[in-house]
């Protein structure tokens, strides 16, 4: 078994983004209440800053070769933010697709070796579909 350890500031990053994931998932379910979607966004963002640091994730955000996706996730958050929530929602998926994207095959790697989930990324139709979006993201943008 592998031990990780984590610092306190961490550990409050780590349930900061725990609860941000939670609120933006309720928000999406509750057919995109801007209230929770605002919470999720900002409680995601703070947990981010105090796992990784606020230089980190300064430099992550503001990369050359990111700012695109940066403006696009930011700007979804800002419109959520002001109160259009659905299309604020779409505007800033683009933008995690484009700043995370590039993390797309490790994940799919990850998650082949997980026990039944690696079977179904396996499945004869769904690999080659998982199999094509994982090469698509390793291209350029």
């Amino acid at each position: 078994m592998i031990s990780v350890s984590l610092t306190d500031m961490q550990k409050i990053g780590l349930g900061l983004v725990t609860f941000g994931m939670a609120f933006l998932f309720l928000g999406v379910m509750l057919f995109f209440d801007k209230g929770l979607l605002a919470m999720g966004n900002i409680l995601f963002l703070g947990g981010v800053v105090f796992i990784i640091g606020f230089e980190r994730t300064y430099r992550f955000f503001f990369q050359t070769h990111k700012l695109k996706g940066s403006a696009f996730f930011f700007g979804g958050i800002l419109i959520v933010l002001i109160g259009w929530p659905l299309i604020g929602m779409l505007v800033e998926c683009y933008g995690a697709f484009l700043l995370f994207g590039g993390l797309l095959p490790h994940a799919v790697l990850f998650l082949r070796r997980a026990p039944l989930i690696g079977h179904v990324l396996n499945l004869p139709g769904l690999r080659t579909i998982v199999d094509k979006l994982s090469d698509d993201s390793q291209s350029p943008a």
